[in-house]
């Protein structure tokens, strides 16, 4: 061959770590170790004995790639003979599992290379997709003969996973969707979280839950330095809320609803950033039958034998209209004020009603707001809600805070 083809890996350099060799001074070399280690130009100077370097140095080896890390190399082809050759070509392709990516900067051929001349090109790809990756570089040019010469150089590598994301949902009463994110970093190295944030779907808007108020200002929950150390585990927390064009719809979809997906971005050592993102999160909606009651407003404390008031919220979730007879049915806590079996007359699919409903307690303590049923005349089906909210009941004589 006229030329000779090098790939190399682009990284930042790394802090170099001396290993200390010392003894006690009544040994034979006495003090001599521990004045070289003092004379070495790259320990910091009076922390000779911890391994603590303050010089960089260049990478030793490939190194590990990380899924949403940019991988970066220096494609260099040299002339290496006393000819001139012609038509030089050069291409690099990635193949991965499922596709075969260009990453050539140009496609153009350069016209001649004159001997001990060099054609340098350097390529960026951020990995997308984990396991084995084929970097294909291959060369064609023509020789002052008019031979044509082709030679291909293939550099394997894997790409590991950064970060272990798992999600929990929990769907409250008011339509509410919290999601917790559980992020580990599974690399031997620490990280330095810059972003993790919720992009939600269309139907929603998102609350970060990761920051507290101090004398006004918002801080993190995780303090000032955000980072992540090897095997450690994160948790973030937001609060999702149906938008209100889409409350109602949002309320009674069933089956899967799509939430939104999370964007993180950290960076490692000396500044190299990564990226990953989610797919779609997918939530198994709540099933609420034919009917759904929810309470809109209840108080959290109640004195002793005094009316409070309620509100809930009747939703018709089927695809039908209904025609409903509410009924209440006192329980040996709660009892309710007010007609038993009236007509709420009839509800639309999708369709909602408030009800300001008033109870009072006789006895004290934690107790359980049940006993309300809908009936359906047109299908003369009864629907039971028992174990609606709680609510806090005291003493008339305790001051209420």
């Amino acid at each position: 061959y006229f030329l000779i083809f090098a790939v190399m890996r682009l990284t930042k350099p790394t802090l170099f770590t001396n290993i200390p060799v010392t003894c006690e001074e009544r040994d034979l070399p006495g003090n001599l170790f521990n004045q070289l280690m003092k004379d070495d130009p790259s320990a910091v100077k009076g922390a000779e004995t911890l391994m603590l370097g303050e010089m960089l140095t260049l990478p030793q080896n490939f190194g590990n790639i990380f899924l949403g890390e940019t991988f970066s190399s220096y494609i260099s082809v040299h002339n290496d003979s006393n000819q001139v050759v012609k038509d030089i070509l050069v291409k690099a392709d990635l193949q991965t599992s499922s596709q075969r990516l260009n990453l050539s900067a140009s496609s153009a051929a350069v016209a001649e290379l004159k001997p001990d001349c060099c054609i340098d090109d350097v390529i960026h790809h951020e990995v997308k997709e984990i396991g084995t990756h084929i970097l294909v570089c291959a060369v064609s040019y023509t020789t002052q003969t008019g031979e044509k010469m082709y030679f291909r150089k293939f550099f394997k590598f894997q790409v590991l996973k950064p970060l272990d994301v798992k999600t929990k949902f929990y769907n409250a009463e008011t339509d509410e969707v919290f999601l917790e994110a559980q992020i580990q970093n599974i690399t031997t190295s620490p990280m330095f979280m810059e972003k993790v944030s919720l992009e939600p779907s269309m139907m929603y808007n998102v609350a970060e839950l990761n920051t507290v108020d101090t004398a006004g200002e918002s801080e993190s929950t995780f303090g000032s330095r955000t980072y992540l150390q090897p095997m450690d585990t994160r948790q973030y927390l937001y609060c999702l809320k149906p938008k209100p064009e889409f409350a109602e719809k949002a309320g009674v979809i069933k089956g899967v609803t799509v939430i939104g997906k999370l964007d993180i971005v950290w960076k490692t050592n000396l500044g190299e950033r990564g990226r990953l993102q989610t797919s779609q999160l997918q939530r198994m909606a709540p099933g609420y039958g034919d009917v759904r009651l929810s309470l809109e407003t209840i108080p959290d404390t109640v004195n002793l034998e005094e009316p409070f008031d309620i509100t809930c919220k009747i939703t018709n979730c089927s695809e039908r209209t209904m025609d409903l007879v509410l009924e209440m049915c006192n329980t040996n806590s709660i009892h309710w004020c007010g007609v038993s079996g009236r007509q709420l007359g009839k509800l639309h699919p999708t369709s909602s009603l408030h009800l300001a409903l008033t109870l009072l307690s006789s006895v004290q303590g934690l107790q359980s707001v049940s006993g309300l049923r809908l009936t359906d005349t047109f299908l003369k089906r009864t629907y039971e809600y028992d174990d609606i909210a709680q609510v806090c009941v005291v003493s008339s004589e305790v001051k209420q805070t």
